[in-house]
């Protein structure tokens, strides 16, 4: 059996050397004590006493001593990595104080300013002037009434006069609920709660009734297949056509000023006879534009009138519809859209601004309101 190899070559295991330990664990306190911020202490740790250091290096020789040599060895090496690390430790606490102390100062909070807790809404310029045009109507006597947006057929087209030939009925203007046999569609127009408030209510009756209605329209800058209307329906003894303009006239001053110059012109409407379209004087070019190629008018095409929307004498037909007897009672109904309303009165160039859901464009158009 041979015996312990007690020999051994100084040059293989130089790392140990005493100077060569002293030299390692100064240039680690240097590199530590240098380190500005924690990034820069990290980097000097894994320098200095990580596992490709030259202490690191210096342990793993240990093993190539001779067992009465390895005792001292492995006591001074392990010496300097414990002097590195309690240095690493104490400047770590050093440089988390320094950061935590400058954190503080550059987000501090002034705790007594004024802060809104949660950013400023808008209500939608539709639903402003709904509520406006309500008050008008309700300063004058009026109720306001409700229904489905999903319709049934009768409310929507029978009651209201429109023959089963219709031309409304077809699929290109109104979308039904599948399956289209069951009779049920998005209501076109709000006149289907007339119908509703006249069966439910009675008479005599004055109501208005604002709300989404659904139309297979174009989406461009001056339709949408969804927007809102404002309809009216009177229905007591003695109404006549004269009481329509004057509350017509009424609401355009409303919504207009006082200034405002409307006409009626004779129109169709299966639910009403006689029926008319209301026109306002245009309130861009006030007419002027009129056979004046100098000056022209986008906003009326140089027309003069903008057309606001129809109203008339509630159908006999209608009337005895929902069990009314038109020989005692008479009325009037009228609707508008809203949305257009809303472009009238400030001047906004495109519907489809008013379903992008910006609030910055409400905010715009509720400044520029009259």
């Amino acid at each position: 059996m041979s015996g312990p190899n007690d020999n051994f070559d100084p040059k293989q295991v130089a790392a140990l050397d005493p100077t060569a330990i002293d030299g390692y664990v100064a240039a680690a306190l240097d590199a530590i004590e240098a380190a500005t911020d924690s990034a820069q202490l990290k980097q000097a740790r894994l320098d200095h006493a990580g596992d490709a250091s030259p202490l690191a290096l210096a342990n793993r020789e240990i093993g190539a001593l001779p067992p009465q040599a390895r005792k001292e060895a492995g006591q001074r090496v392990g010496k300097a990595r414990g002097e590195v690390s309690r240095a690493v430790a104490a400047r770590q606490a050093e440089l988390s104080a320094a950061e935590e102390a400058a954190a503080l100062v550059a987000e501090r909070i002034d705790m007594t300013l004024p802060v809104d807790v949660a950013p400023h809404g808008a209500l939608h310029p539709v639903t402003t002037l709904i509520d406006e045009m309500i008050d008008v109507f309700v300063a004058m006597g009026y109720q306001v009434a409700d229904g489905p947006q999903v319709e049934a057929e009768w409310y929507n087209f029978d009651a209201l006069n429109l023959a089963p030939d219709h031309p409304a009925r077809a699929l290109q203007d109104t979308l039904w609920v599948d399956p289209p046999s069951a009779g049920r569609l998005l209501r076109t127009q709000t006149s289907p709660v007339q119908a509703r408030a006249l069966l439910t209510r009675g008479v005599p009756l004055y109501v208005i009734s604002p709300g989404k209605v659904f139309r297979a329209d174009e989406y461009d800058a001056t339709h949408l297949p969804v927007f809102h209307q404002l309809e009216g329906l009177v229905v007591d003894k003695g109404i006549s056509m004269a009481d329509l303009r004057g509350t017509l006239d009424h609401l355009a001053q409303a919504m207009f000023g006082d200034d405002v110059i409307t006409r009626m012109r004779p129109h169709y409407f299966p639910f009403t006879e006689p029926s008319g379209e209301v026109d306002l004087r245009c309130f861009v070019c006030h007419g002027d534009s009129v056979g004046n190629p100098d000056r022209p008018c986008r906003t009326c095409r140089s027309e003069g009138w903008i057309e606001w929307g129809g109203c008339g004498i509630v159908n006999p037909r209608v009337l005895a519809a929902c069990g009314i007897d038109p020989d005692v009672y008479s009325g009037f109904a009228f609707g508008m859209g809203v949305d257009r309303t809303v472009m009238f009165r400030t001047g906004a160039p495109d519907l489809r601004d008013f379903v992008e859901g910006d609030i910055r464009f409400s905010r715009s158009i509720l400044g520029g309101a009259r």
